[in-house]
């Protein structure tokens, strides 16, 4: 019998926690697959912070370290210049990275660290109880805001693609979606620039994933795949922001 799809070698055979609908489970795939495609599987170390991602050691087949919240950037740092030469990334949630890990975020990218950001924005706290996070969107009801995000109170949310694109240290920056096929396949694109783009030399890259959150949101998967197409992309385009000259 011919085998027409298998489960990527950069991918553990553990089932994973993340709650039925959540598309975490698409960006561990992608990014397992990119680093065997490119020959990085058994070099790459990954970083990980507070979230609902922080038990990824179980599932990616990589050396990975747990980071505290926020951290993963600075983690990821000291990994790097230790190991110049291999592909060090750090997979990261918005409440995570947008919140507590702004800083380490930005003076990453501000040294230019050669290192892979994947940052996976879902609009929410998922993990500690769908708590308003600084990407959830005006409007939107979350634990913390029964009535939804009231911007006059909270802020506008924090476009974090944008933001990093303007850092001058950062050499590729782009946002995709995986809520259907055809952003899949881009999505994995993205990704492997990044860590192209690492490899090369360049500098920083960010790839921000726009991701669901079914329980969080309180919708169904296949409902959530849909509030994101019409709510989440419309805030957060799609695209890329800041690429190399030779890209």
């Amino acid at each position: 019998m011919t085998v027409v799809h298998a489960r990527s070698k950069g991918l553990t055979d553990r089932e994973t926690h993340y709650c039925p609908g959540c598309t975490h489970g698409i960006v561990h795939r992608l990014v397992a697959e990119v680093l065997v495609e490119e020959g990085l599987l058994n070099e790459a170390i990954g970083c990980a912070a507070v979230g609902c991602s922080i038990l990824s050691y179980n599932y990616l087949n990589v050396d990975m370290v747990e980071s505290a919240h926020g951290r993963a950037p600075a983690v990821a740092t000291g990994v790097k210049r230790v190991h110049p030469n291999k592909p060090v990334f750090t997979y990261q949630g918005d409440g995570d990275l947008a919140s507590i890990g702004t800083a380490e975020i930005v003076h990453v990218a501000h040294r230019g660290e050669k290192i892979t950001t994947i940052f996976v924005n879902n609009a929410i706290y998922g993990m500690t109880g769908g708590q308003m996070a600084p990407t959830t969107l005006p409007g939107q009801k979350v634990t913390t805001a029964p009535d939804g995000r009231d911007p006059a109170h909270a802020g506008l949310p924090l476009r974090v693609a944008e933001m990093i694109a303007q850092v001058p240290g950062a050499a590729y920056v782009e946002r995709v979606s995986v809520h259907n096929p055809a952003a899949v396949r881009k999505a994995k694109k993205a990704i492997r620039n990044g860590f192209l783009c690492q490899m090369a030399g360049h500098g920083f890259s960010l790839i921000e994933v726009l991701s669901t959150c079914p329980t969080g949101w309180g919708l169904s998967p296949i409902e959530s795949l849909k509030w994101l197409e019409d709510n989440m992309i419309p805030y957060y385009p799609l695209g890329v922001l800041r690429a190399p000259e030779e890209a």
